[in-house]
């Protein structure tokens, strides 16, 4: 498990390049700084960025594979984990899905900020983006494990990898899958946190629940 702030950052450290760590360290400055003016994340949180934030997005690279294809971001919110990606994967498209119009535009201008040319914001509803086959299929506190799929079918595909943080509601969320998907769909221990995890799989989802 990763505990403190110094070793959350070693933990990024060691899987990005150091052009990578500067825009991560400028990201933090400016996560802070917005925060004062809209509730990005909880204030509290921030005592802790490198943990809950940057070390918590950037361990789900863990599980994926090199993808083919472009890394969706589903409710992209305040850009965990999709900027993180984006910064330490100079070379992955990153599409970052968010519907509310300070969160786009706080996206929007802190990708430009730190020099992400992989990465564009979808600024709509995710029912509303175009189809496409994605590589990578993430989300956190996006939407419950059966709705996420739903909605996110129609951009997956058979090589399609999917890195979903649930916190403590995992395990629960994937037994209430349809049974054929419960050998899809696996939970993995989160490194920031003791009682989260996260669902990881790989496939085109066809099913409905």
């Amino acid at each position: 498990m990763i505990g403190t702030e110094g070793e959350a950052r070693e933990f990024v450290s060691e899987r990005c390049s150091s052009e990578s760590l500067k825009r991560l360290d400028q990201l933090v400055n400016e996560l802070i700084d917005e925060n004062s003016h809209q509730n990005l994340v909880a204030n509290s949180s921030l005592e802790q960025v490198w943990l809950r934030h940057i070390a918590d997005s950037a361990q789900l690279l863990r599980w994926v594979c090199e993808p083919r294809g472009v890394w969706m971001d589903l409710g992209a919110g305040a850009g965990f984990p999709g900027l993180v990606i984006a910064a330490m994967r100079p070379q992955q498209p990153v599409m970052l899905v968010e519907s509310r119009k300070r969160r786009i535009d706080w996206l929007e201008r802190v990708a430009l900020e730190l020099g992400l040319d992989n990465c564009r914001v979808e600024g709509r509803r995710l029912e509303q983006v175009e189809p496409l086959e994605a590589g990578v299929i993430s989300a956190r506190a996006f939407a419950p494990l059966d709705r996420l799929l739903r909605l996110s079918a129609r951009f997956s595909t058979t090589a399609t990898q999917w890195v979903l943080p649930k916190g403590r509601s995992a395990e629960q969320e994937v037994q209430e899958l349809p049974g054929r998907y419960r050998g899809v769909f696996h939970v993995e221990q989160s490194l920031t946190e003791a009682e989260a995890g996260i669902i990881v799989g790989k496939g085109k989802w066809k099913g409905s629940t």
